[in-house]
Formats: C-alpha cells, sequence, structure tokens
C-alpha cells in the first residue's frame, strides 16, 4: 500500500472513535456516501477490533480501513489480523515502526519534531501524521519540510469542519477528523442523509481549494 497515494487520492480521513457498535455501518455508510473512503478506528475506542473487521467486510475494495493509536507492536498485530489495511500512531515508537518495516506493514506514524520526523525516515515512512497539529504554528511545516524536503504530512489533532482548509493552504496533504465530521444532532437522529450532505459539504471545500 502506498500510503502518500492514498492520502492524496482521499485527503480526508475519517477517525471513528467510541462509536457505538450498532451505529457503526450505518454511521461509516453516511460518511462514505458524503465522498471520503478512507476510515481510522481507534484502537482504544471499544470493539475497535469488531469494528475493523466489519467495515472491512461492508467496504471491501470500496474504502480502506486502518486503525488508529497503534502504539504497541500487540495493538498493531491484533489490528493487522482484524483486517486493517495500515496503521496510524499519535507517537514515533522504534519498536512498532520496526514491525511495520519488517512485516510491510503501511504505518502513518505520529511526529512533531524533526527527530521524530528523522526517526520515521530511518524505518522508511515518509508520509506522517502531525500530532496535535492544531497546536503548531501556521508556519510549521513549511519550516520542517525546508530540509526533510522529501517529507509529507497529515494534520490530525485540532482540527476541524470550521478551520481544515487552513491545514491545506498550509502545506498538509490531508486532514482527520474525529467526532466533528458528523454533526451530533444528526447522528442523535439517525439522519444519515443529512449525515452525508455535512461530509459533502466539506469535501466539495477541499476540491476547491
Amino acid at each position: 500500500m502506498d500510503i502518500r497515494a492514498v492520502v492524496r487520492e482521499n485527503p480526508l480521513l475519517a477517525i471513528l472513535r467510541n462509536v457505538p457498535l450498532d451505529i457503526t455501518i450505518d454511521y461509516a455508510e453516511a460518511i462514505y456516501a458524503g465522498g471520503v473512503a478512507f476510515f481510522e478506528v481507534a484502537l482504544n475506542s471499544d470493539h475497535a477490533l469488531e469494528q475493523i473487521a466489519m467495515l472491512r467486510d461492508h467496504f471491501g475494495d470500496r474504502a480502506w480501513v486502518g486503525a488508529g493509536t497503534a502504539i504497541t507492536v500487540e495493538r498493531a498485530e491484533a489490528a493487522i489480523l482484524a483486517g486493517a489495511q495500515f496503521l496510524l500512531a499519535p507517537s514515533t515508537d522504534p519498536e512498532v515502526l520496526a514491525w511495520c518495516r519488517d512485516h510491510g506493514v503501511a504505518i502513518m506514524p505520529g511526529c512533531l519534531t524533526p527527530s521524530d520526523v528523522t526517526c520515521c525516515l530511518r524505518y522508511g515512512f515518509d508520509t506522517i501524521k502531525l500530532f496535535p497539529a492544531g497546536d503548531m504554528p501556521k508556519g510549521y511545516i513549511k519550516s520542517l519540510k525546508g530540509p526533510l524536503d522529501n517529507t509529507e504530512y497529515v494534520a490530525i489533532g485540532g482540527v476541524s469542519p470550521e478551520n481544515l482548509t487552513d491545514f491545506f493552504r498550509q502545506g498538509y496533504i490531508g486532514v482527520g477528523l474525529g467526532s466533528s465530521i458528523l454533526p451530533k444532532d444528526a447522528v442523535a437522529a439517525r439522519d444519515w442523509e443529512a449525515c452525508s450532505k455535512y461530509v459533502a459539504g466539506m469535501m466539495e471545500k477541499i476540491r476547491n481549494l
């Protein structure tokens, strides 16, 4: 899996954390219908492994389904066995990076500093999750890519439907949204059509950049 190519084709990552099991498919399908085919299930969520398996079975080749918060080798291995196609982490852990490299597993490791980035590069990973992106100065990515010009970044943490286009203008190739990817009132009402329209609106903003 060429994760950089996947991100370029799917610039909005939908992060599922503690989504109730009984609405998992409806929730994800509403996001997909809005134009997003790139999913992360947070491994520190209830039913995460079951949800990964459910989403992989439901979407097949129509969408990419990964596992986030892969902060240990044990979590990473369990996620892959459940069907995750890629991993994400909030941090740069050499043991996890080595395991992914040795097993041919795509991962978007988390970084914040130049030292984090060079660690990722040492293990062969150059498309990186910057976390928490919303806490960093607006020129940070441009400065980071000066000496580390073979890297690309996805912004996660502090991204909202209102500010997501700002991150693309700063130089990120993708963004991740958690619970704010769908309006809470529409989810509560199980109004999946309204949810899909909400996601479609965000995708239109991204396409029009």
